[in-house]
């Protein structure tokens, strides 16, 4: 079918908006982030030094603080993915069992992802205080007496895991609304099969269930991972890094060198944190492609 040039010309005007919308806030922004990474600029001067590479060496083998905040973020991750994902799973099967009130139970486990992290992270700050906190009072009410005026987001020890936590309750919702949908995909007909053929339900869940919901694991892996390592506002608003930089992971590090007028170091080290991301999602791609295999 031969598209005439008054044609061309007409579609071409249907996808110009979008094309230019495109090239404005996302291609002109990703070009200008690496030509920035190169120099060293405060933000407000209009000169900018040329260092070239410097500054990507410095933050590859002069700078711990990064790769510290890498493995804070890698820690929430790994939470999130065996508890988070473990316990959003759970209860996607449990509502997929055509339970009494199953719509009620979608609200209520969809609500916490669609709150403010702001607003999310403030409130969990004052269960978690050490002086009026919710938790505490519930502990020694328990009798844990030993948790009286326990600061949980300024010890070492707890602060990490105590933000984890909020934001494992905060996320879970999202995989159990995708694995919910993907449960209610299965045939139910494999299910009746395998009961007459005498499997039980753990049989039935590892046959049955797992290898048809592979590539919706796949899909809340990766944003699981992807969302977790960018978490930001959780840890602005609870912790800001502290106590001594043991909460803060890689998108509050680029902040606080932004923050300080160290523009071309911070554009370096997204740059840096974006490549990561990129390794990590090409390579659960992969892991996943065997799988289905």
């Amino acid at each position: 079918m031969n598209i005439s040039p008054k044609e061309k010309t007409l579609n071409m005007m249907f996808i110009m908006p979008a094309l230019v919308l495109f090239l404005v806030f996302n291609l002109y922004p990703l070009i200008r982030t690496f030509q920035l990474s190169f120099y060293q600029w405060n933000g407000i001067d209009k000169d900018m030094v040329f260092v070239g590479f410097a500054q990507y060496k410095h933050i590859l083998f002069s700078n711990p603080a990064f790769w510290k905040s890498m493995l804070n973020a890698g820690y929430v991750t790994l939470l999130s993915l065996t508890l988070q994902n473990g316990l959003a799973l759970l209860l996607a099967i449990l509502v997929n069992r055509q339970i009494r009130g199953g719509n009620i139970y979608r609200v209520i486990f969809f609500l916490p992802p669609v709150l403010s992290g702001i607003v999310v992270g403030l409130i969990w700050k004052f269960v978690y205080d050490g002086n009026f906190g919710i938790l505490n009072h519930f502990l020694i009410s328990l009798g844990f007496d030993n948790f009286k005026d326990f600061a949980w987001l300024s010890e070492v020890k707890t602060s990490l895991s105590s933000v984890a936590v909020v934001h494992m309750w905060k996320g879970f919702g999202y995989g159990f609304i995708i694995l919910l949908a993907g449960l209610q995909t299965i045939p139910i007909e494999l299910y009746e099969a395998a009961e007459v053929d005498g499997a039980d339900k753990w049989q039935q869940f590892k046959n049955i269930t797992v290898p048809c919901m592979i590539p919706v694991f796949t899909l809340v892996t990766i944003l699981t991972i992807l969302g977790t390592m960018q978490i930001f506002d959780l840890i602005y608003s609870m912790t800001r890094g502290g106590p001594a930089g043991h909460t803060h992971v890689p998108i509050t590090k680029i902040y606080e060198y932004m923050s300080n007028g160290e523009f071309g170091y911070s554009t370096a080290m997204a740059i840096i944190f974006g490549f990561v991301l990129l390794v990590v999602s090409f390579f659960q791609l992969y892991v996943s492609k065997k799988f289905n295999r």
